[in-house]
């Protein structure tokens, strides 16, 4: 089954001007589906945040065999990191930054 795991991810740290919102995904297959309460660890979640993340819905096509899981939303804001930083470091692992209209297609 094509897994497809998706992110929120922003940043509230108005004293940078840097208010950015994105939404990564990372698609895998796999024959193991996430379930809600699951926790999730990459390659490309620093450690300094979190060591995986909660599984918050999964939604299943079968028609396409296909498995949506979002992940809990990532607020950075008392952080070191920047989210520019972060989202280089999950795109450099393989997850990739996705628009609200690539989910509705």
């Amino acid at each position: 089954m094509k897994i497809n795991m998706i992110i929120f991810l922003t940043s509230t740290k108005e004293e940078r001007g840097n208010n950015r919102s994105e939404m990564v995904m990372k698609t895998i297959q796999s024959t193991v589906r996430p379930v809600k309460g699951d926790i999730i660890d990459d390659p490309g979640f620093d450690s300094r945040f979190h060591n995986g993340y909660e599984v918050v819905k999964v939604t299943l096509n079968y028609e396409s065999n296909e498995c949506y899981v979002s992940l809990h939303p990532i607020a950075i804001d008392l952080e070191e990191n920047t989210l520019n930083d972060y989202i280089d470091h999950l795109v450099t692992n393989g997850w990739r930054i996705i628009s609200k209209e690539e989910l509705l297609i």
